[in-house]
Parts: structure tokens; sequence; C-alpha cells
């Protein structure tokens, strides 16, 4: 299987070196929507998040547009999944298959752009994005996302021990090497994507951390203002801080065979890119 690692939107915040460790405090931060696109043999391509859309170029009316300045979010023409997928030769309906870390504007915000995909999510994610209870769910999730009525595939939190998490498991339509990695905890029902290839796992982690320094084995390291972020904006902070600690011991203990990144680390996504690209040389 041939990969390619995408940014689909840009983020920067202010915050500076409290979000990046970069930079002075009045500087902005750079962030990235790291997206994954896999070419199947037989199953077209799956796209592991989207990032943001078209939509999102263009605005949405008032409200949205307010949200992602909110976001700190960039979008620049040539980010969308659909432009960049256009630019290696793809067309939409070759997409066949979205899989989603979560349902959040900017890892699902370029759904519509692919509306003959289905989209694989968490049964528990699916639920709290369109019937949501708190005030945090109905200010994260955006139905407008969602308007044009994706094909959903719902799924389960079961399956098989994998290399220290429980309840791993295969997507049933697609290669066996694609698993469901559930890392609830930044929302009900967060996962990380693993994808096997000839030279290992990748494993998309989405928003189970943002900075590469918090998977550090052995020194672990986040920004101050980043921290105080996802501590803020996740359901359970106590679950996600022990999908830190199991990221830390895959990358100690498997590390040479499992390439962690998140959706967020410009530097992860650099490395991603320059391996990627050597490989396909």
């Amino acid at each position: 299987m041939r990969t390619w690692h995408l940014n689909c939107g840009t983020l920067r915040p202010p915050g500076g070196r409290f979000v990046n460790g970069e930079g002075g405090i009045a500087s902005k931060a750079r962030l990235v929507c790291h997206c994954l696109v896999v070419e199947t043999a037989r199953d077209g391509l799956v796209l592991i998040d989207t990032g943001f859309g078209e939509q999102d170029l263009h605005g949405r009316g008032f409200l949205h547009r307010t949200r992602l300045k909110l976001l700190g979010a960039s979008v620049g023409e040539d980010e969308p999944a659909v432009r960049q997928l256009a630019r290696l030769g793809y067309q939409p309906s070759d997409v066949r298959h979205i899989v989603l870390t979560h349902l959040d504007l900017d890892h699902a915000g370029g759904l519509a752009d692919f509306p003959l995909a289905e989209v694989h999510v968490y049964a528990a994610e699916l639920e709290a994005a369109l019937n949501p209870q708190t005030l945090m769910d109905r200010n994260r999730y955006r139905p407008v996302t969602w308007a044009h009525r994706p094909r959903w595939v719902r799924h389960r939190v079961e399956g098989e021990r994998w290399k220290g998490f429980e309840c791993v498991r295969r997507i049933q339509g697609l290669p066996p090497e694609i698993l469901l990695v559930p890392m609830l905890g930044h929302t009900r029902g967060h996962c990380a994507i693993a994808v096997e290839t000839d030279q290992g796992f990748l494993l998309h982690a989405g928003d189970a951390y943002f900075h590469a320094g918090q998977v550090h084995p052995n020194h672990p390291f986040c920004p101050s203002g980043l921290d105080l972020f996802q501590q803020v904006i996740c359901v359970d902070d106590v679950a996600r801080r022990q999908n830190l600690e199991r990221l830390r011991d895959l990358v100690r203990d498997h590390g040479h065979e499992v390439r962690v990144f998140s959706a967020h680390d410009p530097d992860e996504l650099n490395r991603c890119v320059r391996v990627a690209d050597e490989l396909r040389v």
C-alpha cells in the first residue's frame, strides 16, 4: 500500500512558545491538520481524517467563519484534501472510505468533498455528535459538517489486544492492515488508526496528544499553554492521560516497528512526509 501524508489545514493560535515551544509570547504558533491517505489494491483510497474542506475555504455563514477564527484556522487554497488528491491524479470518487479519529471540525470538515465515501467512526462518537447532551458537545460538533448525509458506518469498541492497547479491531470491508485503536478521552469516541505497511505500522493518534514531546518515553514534555488546552477540551482527562502513558510505552517498546504521530504537530508531519517521499523514490 502506498501512503501520503497531507496537511489539510493550518492553525495559528496565539501563544507562541506556550503552544509549540517556539517564538515569543506574542507570536502566533503553527499547528497542522495531519491527514493520511492509503492507496489499497482493491478498495480505492482510504482517507484517515479529512482536515478542513472546500466549504471551509469559502465559508458556511457568519457563525462558521467566527468558529474558524477562534480556532486560528488559516485554510490555504491548496490545503483541502480533495485538491491535494487532484494534484496526485485522483478524483473524489476514488476515496471509497474515510476513517475518522473523531468528528471535530478540523478532522471532519472535508467530509462533504467525498460524498460517495463510507465514513467509519465509533458509535459513541457519532451519537455524541448527532445528539449532543452537554454544552461541550454542542459547542464542539458542527452539524453543517455532515448536512450532506454521509454514509456512516458505526463501529463498537471491541476486538483484540495489540501492543498494549485493548479492543483493537479490523474495519470490516477494508484491508486487514487497517485497525481501529480506541483512545477515548479527548472525545467520547476518539480513536487512533493503525496502518500496517511493508516498513512497519503507522499510527495516526489523532488528538490523543498534540506535541511530539508528550510521547517521549523518558522525558515527556508539552508546552504549558498546549497542555492546558488539552485538559480543557477533553471529556475525560483521566482516560486521556492513560492513553499518553500507553503511547509512551508503545514508543519505548515498539518504536522500531511503529511510527506514531498526532494530528497537529508540524515537525511530525514533516518527518512523515520526508520518509514517505524517500520510500517512493
